[in-house]
């Protein structure tokens, strides 16, 4: 539980730093680029197409008003964020199985106003297999994250303040197969509060929230998610992490029991294909740090997993 402690604190740490660090940077604050308002205030009005004209130069002001560090491969990043995401997950089970998950839950994310980010999210496709005999065990669509929405609360570029404050919202829908999810119908929304905040090429992003279930809730129990990343930038394209994944549990089968994975990794970005058409591959590892209670129920899900992400921004 120490360990999560740390994660949660370090977390609502980053938060306060970055509340904080936002009021004595406004003063000497130097001229930066246009802002999203200024951009809609300055292009020619043309009915209702206006809103859809100006998106890409909204996003790009946007996104001008914040730290450019990479996305992490499993925190959220507090950043907003234009780009088509797909990610592969390969998990050694506990108990002699192997996972692999194709998708990731990632998908679609897009900046439709100055402060905001709306992802959409496709199901992922699971296939469970038994290692030592190499047989399959079923495959199907896992619940899917189908949505979530960021709100970006405070930011300064790293030429005035380095730092970011974001609230999210996020709702999952039960698209599983029956195999792969003990209650159909489960719905869940997660709201969430994060931070970051870089000193030169280091940055530390930061995410804490709640997961709470809006159907069967006595067998679905709340969970607290921790992540943390501490992410360093050379060589123009090399972006090395190491993250703190954590999840604990309220009540239901889990309840009062806790997982923690350390994450290291690396992000190759951003390779420029055209314009401001960009893309971004990463590679990580993920191991339990917490012991194995091997049965009622596993916990933590899983032992190891690696990890790859492709990403297209625009």
């Amino acid at each position: 539980m120490d360990q999560f402690r740390f994660s949660a604190w370090l977390g609502l740490g980053l938060a306060g730093l970055a509340a904080t660090a936002a009021f004595p940077a406004r003063a000497d604050e130097p001229a930066g680029p246009p802002s999203p308002a200024s951009v809609d205030a300055a292009a020619p009005s043309d009915g209702g197409g206006d809103f859809f004209t100006r998106w890409q130069a909204r996003a790009r002001a946007a996104q001008a008003a914040q730290p450019h560090w990479m996305t992490p491969l499993v925190t959220v990043t507090p950043r907003l964020e234009q780009e088509f995401r797909y990610d592969q997950i390969n998990e050694q089970l506990g108990n002699g199985q192997h996972l692999d998950n194709y998708g990731g839950g990632k998908g679609l994310e897009l900046i439709p106003t100055s402060t905001n980010e709306v992802i959409l999210n496709l199901p992922p496709f699971l296939d469970r297999t038994y290692s030592r005999v190499q047989s399959q065990i079923g495959s199907g669509f896992s619940d899917t994250p189908i949505l979530l929405v960021k709100q970006r609360l405070l930011s300064a570029p790293e030429s005035s303040g380095n730092y970011i404050l974001t609230a999210f919202l996020g709702l999952s829908a039960p698209t599983a197969a029956t195999r792969f999810t003990p209650h159909d119908d489960a719905w869940a929304v997660t709201p969430t509060i994060a931070a970051g905040k870089g000193w030169g090429d280091f940055d530390i992003q930061s995410t804490l929230g709640i997961q709470l279930p809006v159907d069967y809730v006595a067998q679905n129990a709340q969970a607290v998610l921790s992540n943390t990343t501490f992410q360093y930038h050379f060589a123009k394209y090399f972006w090395p992490e190491v993250e703190v994944n954590e999840t604990y549990w309220t009540g239901a089968a889990r309840g009062g029991k806790f997982q923690t994975f350390f994450t290291p990794g690396v992000i190759l970005g951003r390779f420029v294909l055209h314009d401001n058409v960009k893309a971004n591959f990463g590679v990580g590892y993920q191991f339990a740090a917490t012991p194995n209670t091997m049965y009622n129920p596993i916990t933590p899900l899983y032992d190891r997993a690696l990890l790859m992400t492709a990403r297209l921004t625009f």
